[in-house]
């Protein structure tokens, strides 16, 4: 068994139908409704992922994604180990090729003071004082 057939199935193993729902819930933009419903497991998931381009064994973006949407850490995480160990890509590396998955706030936490900035005298909306109690 291949390492990425190893992670799919370790992956797997801790996707509750629950869970399943929710992480086909996160991807409803990518998943038609009537074949969402069709979906009824974690590997047919994960299937329906391969087959329309969204999961290979070096383009984890999408289901890191997902996960990280879903508050599923631990399988982010196993995620992550994988991609750092066995495809041997680092976060920086990830940066610079542009394989990049959504980032998360934690990760990018000191750069997001350099995007945000006062507004300027002309985007300031004005508005009109509150009317005075009588």
């Amino acid at each position: 068994m291949s390492e990425y057939s190893s992670l799919l199935t370790d992956l797997s193993g801790n996707i509750t139908n629950e869970d399943l729902e929710q992480l086909k819930s996160a991807c409803k933009e990518d998943i038609p409704e009537d074949q969402g419903e069709s979906i009824t497991s974690s590997a047919e998931w994960f299937s329906y992922l391969e087959k329309n381009n969204k999961l290979s064994q070096d383009n984890l973006s999408y289901i890191e994604h997902i996960f990280e949407i879903s508050r599923r850490p631990d399988l982010l995480t196993r995620v992550v180990e994988y991609r750092t160990t066995v495809l041997k890509i680092s976060e920086d590396d990830e940066i610079d090729t542009k394989l990049t998955r959504i980032p998360s706030a934690k990760k990018y936490k000191g750069m997001y003071k350099d995007i945000i900035r006062q507004p300027s005298e002309e985007e300031i909306i004005k508005l009109a004082p509150p009317p005075k109690k009588v």
